[in-house]
């Protein structure tokens, strides 16, 4: 990601914070708290995450790790965001749980731990300046876990929003069948919005 991209992400959550306040589902760009948890439920659904490990790319204030405590109890979990300001939350909510590792970084640059499954929960909404950004992302992590990646995007985005981008469901969908023989794909649970598991 260039920098110029990496500082467009910084200051949209540097006013996300400003207008709806810290720690909050608004400030990471999610329309309410109810919309959050809703994508969370459908990403949990890509298999039996007890006693599996689990990588949360762009793990904003870590609530899929509090999510998955309740769901599955028994798991290894890795989040990695770049923004301090929102991994500050994530150690302060969530790092105290078993098996909990947070670390700073750009998981579309950085290395990465490899995990059985790596979840995604709206990280790749952002517009880039690389248009082929999201298919070298999803290939990056798709080659990154044992068993499965399952991420979620917008079909539709508001142009007023400025930074939040929409892909065509076929199309991405088009593009993992190439990279997995056995992909999920769920648009049943929220207008514009859409969830693709990729199975090894």
């Amino acid at each position: 990601m260039s920098l110029l991209d990496t500082a467009g992400i910084f200051r949209f959550h540097k006013e996300q914070i400003q207008t709806y306040g810290e720690g909050t589902a608004e400030a990471l760009g999610w329309e309410n708290k109810e919309g959050q948890l809703q994508r969370f439920e459908v990403l949990s659904a890509i298999g039996d995450l007890n006693h599996r490990s689990v990588l949360d790319a762009g793990c904003g204030y870590g609530d899929l790790r509090g999510y998955l405590q309740d769901k599955y109890p028994d798991i290894r979990y890795f989040g990695i965001e770049q923004i301090p300001a929102l991994l500050d939350i994530a150690v302060e909510r969530y790092a105290s749980l078993p098996e909990t590792l947070f670390f700073q970084g750009d998981f579309s640059s950085a290395e990465l731990p490899v995990t059985d499954y790596i979840l995604l929960s709206g990280s790749l909404n952002y517009i880039n300046s690389d248009p082929l950004f999201i298919l070298k992302i999803i290939e990056k992590l798709f080659n990154n876990c044992r068993i499965a990646f399952g991420f979620n995007l917008l079909s539709y985005a508001d142009p007023a929003q400025g930074l939040i981008v929409s892909y065509k469901p076929d199309f991405i969908r088009e593009y993992c069948n190439r990279l997995s023989s056995n992909i999920q794909f769920r648009d049943d649970y929220k207008t514009n919005d859409y969830t693709i598991f990729m199975y090894h």
